[in-house]
């Protein structure tokens, strides 16, 4: 989509030049309490299945993959204090308008995923590589506290791939078959009004996939009693 595209250009590039004091301030916290590179850089699948380098604000120690599993929980003691607050606000994903501006990502479209999930992904979910990946998306506002979600289990990983990855899936396949500006706008209000009063407008469209996402999660954490 044409317009889709040219508002990702516009916005992104507002969003960088109006986020640079931002930046600044981030940067001279981190070096303070935390010294060490500022950006952390993953590779992730986007559109077609192409690689691409993700930007993010790091928000764990050093060699953080190193020391423990991907997927972190709330209280994780690799994450850094500056961290933990970056990730609470989600202004640890600011640096992903660059990945937009770029052509990489979009403002709006399914979350993009590490490559090592993506090669355990069904073949009929391949449709969610149409388009664009993007900062924010349906997944992103049901499980924005995925962290606390996970709080507990030991086997996070497992429950991420068997009972979250699924389900967040679902939604990105429901917004490619759905999408629209009219949507695009909605969701990045609610991201908007999630990241700033912590509230967004009931769901309206879409199965009730947060009620599906705890009956699962509770069903697995039984099954593995």
């Amino acid at each position: 989509m044409i317009l889709k595209r040219l508002l990702d250009i516009l916005l992104s590039l507002f969003g960088l030049i109006a986020a640079l004091p931002l930046f600044a301030l981030i940067a001279a916290a981190m070096a303070i309490r935390d010294p060490g590179p500022l950006f952390y850089r993953q590779s992730r699948v986007g559109r077609n299945k192409r690689q691409f380098q993700m930007i993010k604000f790091r928000t764990m120690v050093v060699d953080a993959d190193k020391q423990g599993p991907h997927i972190t929980a709330k209280h994780d003691p690799r994450i850094t204090p500056v961290g933990a607050f970056l990730r609470r606000s989600k202004l640890d994903e600011l640096p992903e308008l660059w990945n937009v501006l770029i052509g990489d990502m979009s403002l709006v479209g399914p979350r993009p995923e590490v490559p090592r999930y993506v090669a355990k992904y069904n073949l009929e979910w391949d449709e969610v590589f149409d388009v664009r990946p993007g900062i924010t998306d349906l997944a992103t506002l049901q499980f924005r506290d995925e962290e606390s979600v996970l709080e507990g289990i030991s086997e996070r990983e497992a429950a991420y791939l068997d009972v979250i990855l699924p389900i967040k899936i679902e939604m990105a396949l429901w917004y490619v078959r759905n999408q629209s500006v009219l949507l695009d706008v909605r969701i990045l209000i609610d991201t908007v009004l999630a990241i700033t009063v912590g509230k967004v407008w009931p769901m309206s469209f879409g199965p009730d996939w947060a009620s599906i996402a705890r009956e699962r999660l509770n069903r697995w954490i039984l099954a593995g009693e």
